[in-house]
């Protein structure tokens, strides 16, 4: 599974060279782990896609949950891609199921982190409220392991290098 991530990470930085490290540039192995809380809902969609110091969007990390219909339900996602579903292409998998765990793992370039870049994770659940921005955090070397609370679906999330 790590080397079909890393595959799909190679082919992403074409679009998003900065997100994910090439060949030659320095990266960093980097582990994200999102725990749901049990809200007693369908599967969560989760956007996980990142912003400059500037709140600019920058790319999109993966997408958990196939049906672009529902794409439009991550608010802040869908507006900072203007919903194409060509940002998220060939980087999805299921949607997360309440109270369970996705870990998913990548090659960062290490110019993302210490430099002002903004880990975004949107959340959103079919007949529920979604959760734009439900997690922001700084992509810091000093925030690796931090355990990081959500604020509606997320029960926790945490990154490790």
């Amino acid at each position: 599974m790590k080397r079909f991530l890393s595959v799909l990470a190679l082919t992403t930085a074409l679009t998003a060279p900065i997100l994910i490290a090439p060949g030659l540039a320095t990266a960093k192995d980097v582990t994200f782990t999102t725990t749901l809380n049990d809200y007693g809902g369908d599967g969560a969609y989760l956007a996980y896609y990142v912003t400059d110091a500037q709140g600019a969007y920058v790319g999109s990390l993966w997408m958990a949950g196939p049906k672009a219909k529902w794409y439009e339900s991550l608010t802040d996602w869908y507006r900072a891609t203007g919903g194409d579903a060509a940002e998220v292409n060939g980087i999805t998998g299921a949607s997360v199921g309440a109270g369970k765990t996705l870990t998913i793992s990548f090659d960062l370039a290490d110019a993302l982190f210490d430099a002002g870049y903004e880990l975004h994770i949107d959340a959103a659940v079919e007949d529920m409220r979604g959760s734009p921005s439900e997690i922001v955090v700084p992509l810091t070397t000093e925030g690796a392991g931090k355990p990081v609370r959500g604020r509606t679906y997320i029960a926790n999330f945490a990154y490790g290098m």
